[in-house]
């Protein structure tokens, strides 16, 4: 049974600071990943790496890194309280950046680039641990629906910002804009954020904490089910982030526009997640995300039913289907994070740590297989979506059902 002390009345406000600070720990992650993308070619000629898949490690080894510290933090945040942690996490965040910096080789920027991973997961897992701390229900799900609008517009503008500083500085520059950013938000936090953890909830820190935080995990299989969904939707996404510069780039020659049509259909993605926020309180999370799923899932059945075997179709009819396809997502995200975390409010912590884990480390190798195929058209991508979004409505279908067994 959750603890009823630690679930707040309905008729609690939403503070904008709240939302914007707690976007804030988590877009540090998208603006770390995202902004190095236009300096990875620069980067490789200054370090003599003319490995192609070597360069590639500057971007996947921060989810390694990511995931390990998710499983490290998380257990630490219920047993020492959450400040403490974000604090340990961006220390750990700007050591590896200078390490970044004063890399003489490759190799030492990727175990930079992981070092970064493990810090950053410090503020991204905390993250979500304070908004469980302080909301349930349909009204943390509202929150997370505006947090995650920021959090996806991040990547709009991350490279436009990686880009600027690389035209007018260098590479380096990235990495101090980035500690600059953290060190502010860092304080931000400090200055304004209470702690949320309450005396009466700390978990005595010893060996066995994520082992047994992981066997009390493994007793709400709601929450199981959705970190599953949350790894196949989040794979899906990844696939469409690595594989969209081919398509619009290399199959379309729309090099240009490029940066304005991603930036339009993460715009999309934004604001669908925003609307979410504001029908979750009337429709709840359950109804909106399952329809969300529904619509993810059919409407790129239909892309790969309409051109199987058959070359790209036309601009415009492409966009129209990724537009459908990413507003859906805006009404996934949120919503099914919230539903996993709503039953392990005692355990935040550990919880969000191993769920975040388990759905990161699903992601990356679902993004790399499918992306793998996308050469010279759209189609495996929409196939990627289609596999993935019936998976996750089965396992939707299933998690209603245990539901419906437990009110019963």
């Amino acid at each position: 049974m959750q603890d009823k002390e630690s679930i707040k009345q309905p008729n609690q406000t939403v503070r904008f600071e709240f939302i914007a600070l707690m976007a804030s720990l988590m877009a540090i992650v998208a603006l770390a990943i995202d902004a190095l993308l236009p300096a990875i070619s620069t980067i490789a000629i200054d370090l003599n790496s003319v490995d192609a898949n070597d360069n590639k490690l500057l971007i996947t080894m921060i989810f390694l890194g990511l995931g390990i510290g998710q499983l490290v933090f998380g257990p630490l945040s219920d047993s020492f309280g959450r400040k403490p942690i974000v604090y340990v996490g961006f220390t750990v965040f700007v050591i590896a950046s200078i390490i970044c910096v004063v890399s003489p080789t490759i190799e030492w920027m990727i175990f930079g680039r992981i070092l970064q991973g493990i810090g950053l997961a410090a503020p991204r897992t905390i993250a979500i641990t304070v908004i469980r701390d302080t909301y349930k229900g349909d009204y943390m799900a509202k929150i997370m629906s505006f947090i995650t609008t920021i959090f996806i517009l991040i990547p709009v503008v991350a490279p436009v910002i990686g880009k600027f500083i690389l035209n007018h500085y260098d590479w380096t520059g990235i990495f101090y804009g980035q500690l600059i950013i953290a060190i502010l938000v860092g304080i931000w936090f400090w200055k304004r954020q209470p702690e949320t953890l309450k005396p009466q909830h700390k978990i005595k820190f010893t060996k066995h904490v994520f082992i047994d935080g992981l066997k009390e995990l493994l007793k709400y299989k709601i929450t199981l089910g959705f970190t599953i969904i949350s790894g196949f939707i989040s794979g899906a996404f990844i696939v469409y982030l690595s594989a969209s510069q081919v398509i619009f780039e290399n199959q379309y020659e729309l090099v240009d526009e490029f940066p304005y049509i991603f930036a339009g259909l993460a715009v999309g993605v934004g604001l669908a997640t925003f609307l979410n926020g504001n029908l979750v309180m009337r429709l709840g999370m359950w109804k909106l995300s399952f329809l969300a799923i529904i619509l993810f899932s059919f409407n790129a059945l239909v892309y790969v039913l309409l051109f199987w075997n058959a070359p790209n179709p036309e601009l415009n009819i492409l966009l129209v289907f990724m537009a459908i396809q990413f507003f859906s997502i805006g009404f996934i995200f949120g919503n099914i994070r919230a539903i996993a975390m709503e039953p392990i409010g005692h355990i935040a912590g550990i919880g969000a740590a191993i769920t975040g884990f388990v759905s990161t480390i699903m992601a990356v190798p679902i993004a790399n297989y499918i992306g793998s195929f996308v050469t010279t058209t759209a189609l495996p991508l929409f196939i990627g979506f289609t596999v993935f979004g019936m998976l996750s409505l089965v396992i939707f279908i299933f998690m209603k059902r245990i539901r419906l067994s437990e009110v019963v």
